[in-house]
């Protein structure tokens, strides 16, 4: 598997198949279309290697990534919906993409997402029951860091065989019986859920993560480094794609099989390289978007007004951009048994992360959160004035909450210098608001427009409120009150209504950087979306989309494990449309 940092050192300038972006979906085509040796593949990135970056590799330090040199760094515009704020969209620019950056959470979604899916897509091959086995195939459960005994925690049943590493935390927390005896008291909408990816993604349970070994297990580590030894992939970093470029076919319309490269430091020399068969796209839901509108695909009065010559007028490209809110709800605690004074003594971190390295042990060996849980709303929620249910079925969630063992800088709150402190996110997750990412510019190195539109619907602030109380619910169950007793923090102590508590969502919320949407998939025939069901761009010929920007709607969950499955099945269908 060559690795080149620079377009002149590619020793061809035609392969089989060409996947820009070597991300969470670009990683696993690689190594899928790569496996007959017959096949060339190239693979281009933005970004560089992430195999020497420590806080990539420690779970506990992956808060640390989101504006590292490892993100793309992107804002969005004022947030109407959030006082005119701007609020940051982390996204992974190296090898691994956002799989590298993110924090770990592997959530398959319930079964009705994807049956969900195939109503929306008409096309019964995206049911659950078809996709199933991608899942399998993708990743496996690994026993946690600690090696304990996680029956109850887990099942081991409902896990398949993939090269993915998944498993529950590997250090026990203070915090995580308490979420487990207060599920198992107050039942109802909080009940224990011993395994989230088992098809009912509702209730209150252990987080499953891609960890291995107290390691980090991205799509890098799971997909690009096995393939290591075949010399039919290769990989270029460093480079930008700053436009495809189609050529005309009466019977097909345009095919487009060249891309143009380039990088921020020589913006202005361009070169080409060409796909004999497809060019894939998996820039993720700000890159794809903005990629397809560079070279002529999206809404063409928009692409004019921007001297951009339209090829295809494709105006759902960039829209219905959707992501999932969160707040973070703080609460100060008696007890001494949170890892608060990890983040304010350098003698007390040091030991933690020297306890990682020596045996891959400790609080290092997870992300900061344990636990979550997700939630329905209350039949008779007032989200739900005028609307009907946005959720995909009865095992999806509308919202949900992450349990965190100390205090947890969400937003621009600033940690409290001295106490204890227990962190609840709350978070929407089946958000109605949809927003864009458009261009800003035609210069293909300058950061699109992204427009989230959060808290922008009844549904999505009321939602919202409903988890902030339900965050106070939870904790004032009595398993809490023996040791921890908590007590509303900072300003959530002094939202007494639910109007405050709207007003604080607008104040301090931000998102779980789970966007999706931008070039949505649908049926065939119809005339909304960009990709059809075999993710194939629209009214093109050589151009495919498989990242989390073909989502037809966001799914109630994290959003990871989806674009590995996603990927998996696109890997198959490409293959069967070339007989590989």
């Amino acid at each position: 598997m060559p690795i080149y940092t620079a377009e002149e050192q590619l020793p061809q300038r035609q392969y089989d198949f060409i996947i820009i972006g070597g991300g969470t979906a670009g990683n696993v085509l690689a190594n899928r279309l790569s496996e007959n040796s017959d096949i060339s593949v190239l693979i281009i990135e933005a970004g560089a290697d992430t195999n020497d970056n420590l806080p990539v590799q420690v779970p506990f330090l992956s808060v640390t990534l989101s504006g590292s040199e490892i993100d793309w760094k992107y804002k969005t515009v004022p947030q109407a919906g959030l006082n005119g704020r701007v609020i940051p969209c982390a996204r992974g620019r190296a090898l691994g993409g956002s799989s590298a950056i993110n924090l770990l959470t592997y959530n398959r979604g319930s079964d009705d997402i994807w049956d969900h899916w195939a109503k929306l897509t008409d096309d019964q091959s995206w049911s659950w029951s078809k996709i199933q086995r991608y899942y399998l195939k993708n990743s496996r459960l690994v026993a946690p860091a600690d090696g304990r005994d996680t029956n109850g925690e887990v099942d081991p049943l409902v896990h398949g065989d993939g090269p993915l590493e998944v498993s529950v935390p590997g250090h026990i927390l203070p915090i995580d019986d308490l979420v487990v005896q207060s599920s198992k008291q107050l039942g109802g909408r909080f009940k224990y859920n011993s395994d989230f990816n088992s098809g009912d993604c509702t209730g209150v349970g252990f987080m499953q993560s891609t960890i291995g070994n107290g390691v980090r297990s991205d799509s890098n580590t799971a997909y690009l480094q096995p393939a290591a030894s075949r010399p039919n992939l290769h990989i270029l970093l460093n480079t930008h794609i700053t436009r495809l470029i189609h050529s005309v076919s009466a019977n097909s319309g345009p095919i487009f099989t060249t891309v143009e490269l380039g990088t921020p430091n020589n913006k202005s020399e361009r070169t080409q390289v060409s796909a004999s068969k497809e060019v894939i796209l998996s820039a993720g839901v700000i890159g794809t978007p903005q990629i397809l509108q560079l070279s002529g695909i999206g809404d063409a009065s928009a692409l004019r007004s921007l001297n951009i010559t339209p090829v295809l007028d494709l105006p759902d490209v960039g829209a219905h951009l959707a992501d999932h809110p969160l707040v973070a709800n703080y609460f100060k605690v008696s007890s001494e048994g949170t890892w608060d004074n990890v983040l304010r003594d350098g003698s007390v971190l040091g030991a933690n992360m020297g306890q990682w390295q020596s045996s891959r042990q400790g609080l290092f060996v997870d992300s900061p959160g344990n636990t979550q849980s997700y939630q329905r709303l209350p039949p008779d929620s007032s989200a739900f004035d005028g609307i009907s249910d946005p959720s995909s079925g009865p095992k999806s969630a509308h919202t949900e909450l992450i349990f965190i063992n100390g205090f947890a800088q969400f937003g621009e709150t600033p940690p409290p210098t001295s106490g204890n402190y227990v962190t609840v996110l709350s978070i929407v997750a089946s958000p109605t608001s949809r927003g864009s990412v458009t261009l800003a510019s035609n210069d293909p190195f300058a950061h699109p427009s992204i427009n989230p539109a959060i808290l922008t619907t009844n549904f999505d602030v009321q939602a919202m409120v409903q988890a902030m109380n339900d965050a106070q619910t939870f904790l004032a169950a009595e398993p809490w009150q023996k040791d921890f007793k908590p007590v509303v923090f900072g300003e959530l102590a002094n939202a007494k209504t639910d109007a405050d508590k709207a007003d604080l969502a607008r104040k301090t919320a931000v998102t779980v950087n789970h966007p999706a949407g931008t070039a949505r998939m649908s049926p065939v025939n119809a005339k909304w979306g960009v990709v059809d069901p075999e993710l194939k761009v629209k009214g093109t010929k050589g151009l495919r989309v498989v990242d989390a920007s073909i989502f037809p709607v966001i799914p109630e969950c994290h959003i990871q494990a989806a674009v590995y499955i996603i990927a998996e099945r696109a890997a198959d269908l490409i293959k069967t449309a070339y007989g590989l």
